[in-house]
């Protein structure tokens, strides 16, 4: 039996650096979101983020928590998808204006 079969801990997560699937820095993984009556994870707490992803307001707060489905890929760092670079869009007036996740 590999290793790569073994059960890992959830705690394994926290610490590893989160990137977009375009290879963007988005944050580093210092805590988890549980649903403990269905047993999993719904939510990584993020600290140490981008600030080009993310306004003042958020960059003045302890981090933030993205949905677990945004997650693609876990390995030596997390893959999430790229909703996370448009959560900030320009309008029509050349403002940026947050788009609600």
């Amino acid at each position: 039996m590999g290793t790569e079969n073994l059960p890992q801990e959830i705690t394994a997560l926290v610490g590893r650096e989160v990137y977009s699937k375009n290879g963007v820095f988005v944050g580093e993984v210092e805590d988890l979101r549980l649903e403990l009556d269905r047993q999993e994870v719904t939510g990584l707490a993020l600290h140490q983020l981008n600030t080009e992803l993310f306004d003042d307001e958020v960059r003045k707060a302890r981090g933030v928590i993205i949905p677990y489905r945004w997650v693609q890929a876990v390995g030596d760092v997390v893959i999430v998808s790229d909703i996370v670079e448009r959560l900030r869009q320009p309008d029509t007036d050349g403002e940026e204006e947050e788009v609600p996740a």
